[in-house]
């Protein structure tokens, strides 16, 4: 099947990720990415945020002419997969539809949950032309229905079976990548990440950060001890989780996560998931035996020391962790399958 997939094209993007799994599904895919119309305004540093805020309704022309453009070209495809769509607004789902396929919208951010403000009202008015959206929480299969979505499948989040594949051994793993506990993240404001983590450092518990915006934190000057650098892409992703003994899974509350990407990355690539408890972390996983679970940070500690000193157990987490991720079928390939098999049970495909 021809697959024109509208999305982030960078390497290490999880777009990406998803585009190449939907290619070794056996797919012809053609990416074409949005931000390439609009680089230089996304690039500004006072127009993004006026973009940001406004929903990216201000450039729909500039993009809806780069579509057309793209659109003239010789790809004909049988299926068009918009992964994100903050920038594509109805005029242009409306033009994709044009193309006789069904159009599809995978999202696995909160865009109904209204932590960020107008960002993401050039989407939300765009939902009712889409044949399927694709979401990842449970609330935005009604909040979608309400703004008009005529179909709506929940799917989790995935890993990625090739860019998260683990290093064959330990060995393999540079020494700046170990750690006893690693937090891989944005600093985010009102998220109490900094306190949180803190409150580990200062009961003991040694804490390696790797992520953006950190020095932001009111709390820098007690963390910046622990932290190790920006945020991490490609195979330093990978060592970073696969070295650590014990890796943080954090969630955002402004964005109703109950799991996130980390919940699924962090045992497939081999690491042990110290996570929030919630009724989708329980619902993946077995408590103490396949992840840890925590409610607050003194429980987080708690877990920690109980378990640092104890490598051959915490060798089996992990090992019964990533078995239970692969029984999951929680990857790129497992989720986009599902997305196209709900669209062929549906007779929304055409018969090749």
């Amino acid at each position: 099947m021809n697959i024109l997939y509208i999305g982030d094209d960078g390497k290490s993007s999880t777009s990406y990720h998803r585009a190449t799994a939907l290619q070794r599904l056996g797919h012809t895919v053609h990416i074409i990415n949005p931000k390439n119309a609009v680089s230089k305004q996304l690039k500004h540093p006072i127009l993004s945020k006026v973009h940001f805020h406004t929903g990216y309704a201000l450039f729909q022309n500039t993009m809806f002419k780069w579509l057309k453009k793209e659109l003239a070209g010789e790809f004909k495809p049988d299926l068009i997969w918009v992964n994100a769509g903050e920038l594509i607004g109805s005029k242009c789902v409306q033009e994709l539809k044009k193309e006789g396929v069904p159009v599809i919208l995978y999202h696995n951010d909160d865009p109904t949950g209204g932590r960020d403000g107008n960002r993401f009202k050039t989407l939300l008015n765009a939902i009712p032309y889409y044949d399927l959206c694709a979401v990842v929480r449970n609330q935005n299969v009604e909040e979608f229905k309400a703004l008009g979505a005529k179909n709506v499948i929940r799917v989790n989040m995935s890993y990625d079976e090739v860019a998260h594949k683990p290093f064959d051994s330990a060995a393999e793993i540079p020494e700046k990548f170990r750690s006893d506990v690693a937090f891989i993240g944005t600093w985010m404001r009102n998220e109490n990440r900094d306190e949180f983590i803190l409150k580990l450092i200062e009961a003991g518990i040694p804490v390696n950060i790797w992520g953006d915006r950190w020095p932001k934190s009111p709390l820098w000057d007690k963390l910046k001890g622990s932290y190790k650098g920006g945020s991490l892409g490609g195979r330093d992703y990978v060592a970073a989780i696969q070295g650590a003994k014990i890796c943080l899974g954090m969630l955002s509350k402004g964005n109703r996560d109950l799991h996130t990407t980390r919940s699924l990355e962090i045992p497939y690539i081999g690491g042990l998931l110290c996570a929030e408890r919630t009724t989708e972390h329980t619902a993946m996983y077995n408590e103490g035996t396949e992840a840890l679970f925590w409610d607050n940070a003194d429980e987080c500690i708690a877990e920690c020391k109980k378990i640092l000193n104890k490598p051959e157990l915490i060798d089996e987490i992990k090992l019964n962790g990533r078995k239970r991720i692969l029984l999951n079928k929680a990857g790129n390939e497992d989720v986009c399958n599902a997305i196209i098999n709900e669209l062929r049970n549906n007779n929304m495909l055409k018969a090749n």
